[in-house]
């Protein structure tokens, strides 16, 4: 055996450890929950220069795919992790990677599916790629996380299929054990051997085609042969698995079982279930009980023989499965066990309970009852229950829901804080009103009892915009810290209607609305009186991997209003990078050290993207200006209900992100402004207008004195290392505002 030697990690750092050993060519990757540990620790890893991965940062978690499966045209060996929509948003392209037969390890983090949303651990992900040709582990704990992260590979390389390692979200991939891992990387690079693939797409002696159309007598041959190199796999598997195992002492077996030799009642349970239902079988055995517990570490290609072999002794299976496959009596483990016992013709009784949905523990206790229960029907041989749900309870007979906010009326919500007219000269909107001071007058449609931390941005910023829109409002939110902490069931922030999509389909979402409510007053079914604004709130990245939808509502140009509250990250799910964090800062995915200074690329220029869409109002606010913040509100929503979309973006503190005092956040706001980091105008039918001039107030600051304020870019400005990267954001900055001016003097730029 190789040398090893212990660590004490999670499973989300052993399967970045593995990858940093195997070195990578290429991490295609996105931020979501509880996966996203994944890319942030291999990412801290080459910051410490231990490996040569290149991490590139998706747009959502389809386009992670796509560079992914891009990379493995070219070649070289390809890691990625996701977890619950995001392997789901993910979907379409994993066809495509086994379709076109190219080799990469993906980990899945298992976690729930929404909606409702939810970030907590089932199984209700991974059951979705059964179908999709990839060949799928699945590790019980931090340690086969680690191995089956390497033998992956080989069993990918050596039958020309992608494979999935999955596991236990939070429970396997936050949870720290003790583990081995190889003490040399070269040991694991021996293992694996050198990757020669016979096909790929950087041969100009060899061009080839990658995907080409094909009809169907091809076809069925193309997906034949798939079926023929997942059938290989099962012999290979094992092979992979006994050689690590003379590398290792570690023993992995395409199934695994406890106390199963003469048990007579059984478990099937996947993932960390496992552990805990060992020791409750060990409990019952003192009882004189004869039960047992196995589980799978492959759920494709499914195992069905050694299955068989493991439980053709007992009477009796409870398959506790963590999803459920609606409407068939049984989550998709159910529904294996029961083909394969149906192939051999068994009498095996087989009972299914759906338990442990959204995280929700599974504790010896649980695994007692269970077997319990299943001991009763190997014993008589009657189900009373062939399926049900474990641990749902039954909710008050005559609940009303709770209304805990008064709702507010259009006549409350117009006070009359602005008007807005037209000027008939220039065919621009003028608004008086607007003062701060009288803000007070707008009832509060976000109210108090949020769960957003000290200093966040994002309650300010909100509720400035909503103090310039009079009348009924309707507010979606992308999935995002606003959304998080203000809709924890059953309560609500929100004293006006709210709707909830995820970061990729919020404007798609309302645009249908908005089309769903002028369409239904056109009928005459919504009285004419009755008017709404409609607006989206997004940031937390919302605007990367939801940019595509949000570009489709702005050319198709909805009546509506997007903001964009700009915190410069992913802060949801732990402050990864965006594409509108700044160059050089330090977050969870973009790391400082001897081989990395932070985030390589500029930030993106939001306002201008939408501006390319021709749309009638495009604008930026801070909380720093409240009075140009509410008239811009106003003047958003007069476009929005006579011309189309209006979009606003607002640079937003997080002040647990950012580094610095939630006390002093709108001094940072307005640093930011003064170095133009921010600048504030508006683009009203095409022409531009600075709203706010720094230099013309002698007030203009260089962006260093805004990036110094804040922890995450203030290395920025103390290490003469990083003075060339700091003097290339400032002339970006001088040029995108020196290019702002020019367009403020023109009537056509």
């Amino acid at each position: 055996m190789v040398e090893q030697k212990i660590v004490f990690d999670s499973g989300n750092e052993l399967a970045a450890y593995a990858a940093k050993q195997i070195n990578y060519h290429i991490m295609g990757y996105y931020p979501i929950t509880p996966s996203t540990q994944v890319a942030e620790h291999l990412d801290e890893l080459k910051a410490a220069g231990e490996h040569n991965v290149e991490l590139i940062a998706g747009d959502g978690e389809h386009g992670a795919a796509g560079i992914c499966y891009g990379a493995t045209t070219g070649g070289g060996r390809v890691f990625n992790a996701t977890s619950a929509n995001g392997l789901l948003y993910a979907l379409e392209q994993l066809p495509v990677q086994s379709g076109t037969r190219l080799p990469m390890v993906l980990n899945v983090a298992c976690r729930t599916v929404s909606g409702p949303l939810s970030i907590k651990g089932d199984h209700s992900d991974i059951m979705y790629t059964l179908n999709t040709g990839w060949i799928i582990l699945f590790a019980k704990d931090p340690q086969a996380v680690y191995d089956m992260n390497i033998v992956a590979l080989k069993i990918a390389e050596k039958v020309k299929l992608p494979v999935i390692v999955a596991y236990d979200g939070f429970f396997t991939s936050h949870q720290k054990r003790k583990a081995e891992v190889f003490a040399q990387d070269q040991d694991v690079k021996d293992f694996l051997g050198e990757y020669k693939p016979e096909y790929h797409t950087l041969d100009p002696e060899n061009p080839l085609t990658f995907g080409s159309y094909m009809n169907e007598p091809d076809l069925i041959n193309n997906k034949f042969q798939l079926h023929l190199a997942m059938e290989e796999s099962r012999t290979v598997i094992p092979e992979v698995f006994a050689e690590y195992t003379k590398l290792t002492g570690r023993e992995y077996n395409v199934m695994l079982g406890h106390r199963m030799e003469d048990a007579e009642a059984a478990i099937f349970a996947l993932g960390s279930s496992y552990d805990t239902a060992k020791q409750a079988v060990d409990e019952l055995r003192k009882e004189g009980k004869k039960v047992g517990v196995f589980t799978s570490n492959v759920l494709r290609p499914w195992p069905k023989e050694e299955l068989y072999d493991m439980c053709k002794g007992v009477k009796a299976i409870m398959v506790a499965d963590r999803q459920d496959s609606y409407g068939s009596d049984g989550g998709n483990m159910t529904l294996e066990i029961k083909a394969t016992l149906q192939d051999y013709k068994s009498d095996i009784e087989v009972v299914s309970r759906v338990y442990g949905l959204s995280g929700k523990d599974f504790y010896i206790e649980d695994a007692m009852q269970m077997l319990n229960e299943v001991v009763e029907v190997a014993e008589k041989q009657k189900v009373e229950k062939r399926f049900d749900y474990y641990g749902h309870y039954k909710g008050e007979a005559n609940y009303e829901p709770t209304q805990y906010f008064k709702p507010i009326t259009k006549e409350e919500a117009s006070p009359g804080l602005t008007t807005v007219e037209k000027d008939e000269e220039t065919g621009r909107y003028k608004v008086k009103g607007g003062l701060p001071k009288d803000a007070t007058k707008m009832p509060r449609r976000w109210a108090p009892g949020h769960g957003a931390c000290p200093g966040c941005g994002i309650p300010v910023n909100v509720n400035h915009l909503l103090k310039g829109l009079e009348g009924n409002v309707v507010l979606l939110f992308h999935t995002g810290c606003g959304m998080v902490v203000t809709t924890a069931y059953p309560k609500t922030s929100f004293r006006v209607t709210y709707v909830h999509n995820l970061f990729q389909n919020g404007a798609a979402t309302l645009s249908g609305l908005v089309e769903m409510f002028h369409e239904k007053q056109r009928r005459g079914e919504i009285p004419e009186g009755d008017d709404f604004t409609f607006v989206m709130i997004s940031g937390d990245g919302g605007l990367d991997i939801g940019m595509g939808p949000a570009i489709g509502a702005a050319l198709r140009n909805h009546k509506m209003i997007i903001m964009e509250y700009d915190n410069g990250g992913y802060m949801n799910t732990g402050y990864q990078l965006s594409y509108s964090t700044p160059r050089g800062a330090k977050t969870s995915t973009s790391h400082v050290g001897p081989a990395q200074a932070g985030k390589l690329q500029l930030h993106k220029d939001t306002p201008m993207i939408f501006a390319g869409t021709h749309i009638p109002y495009v604008a930026t606010v801070a909380e720093s200006q409240p009075a140009d913040f509410i008239r811009k509100a106003a003047k958003a929503q007069k476009y929005a209900k006579e011309h189309g979309l209006a979009f606003l973006k607002a640079i937003s503190a997080c002040p647990l992100n950012w580094g610095d005092n939630p006390r002093y956040e709108r001094s940072v706001i307005e640093a930011a402004v003064d170095s133009c980091y921010h600048p504030l105008f508006e683009m009203e039918q095409g022409i531009t207008t600075i709203t706010y001039n720094p230099e013309g107030k002698d007030k203009k600051i260089a962006v260093e004195e805004f990036f110094k304020m804040m922890g995450r870019t203030k290395h920025l400005t103390k290490k003469e290392e990083y003075k060339e990267i700091m003097d290339q954001i400032q002339t970006e900055i001088d040029r995108r505002w020196e290019r702002l001016k020019a367009m403020n003097d023109s009537p056509v730029l």
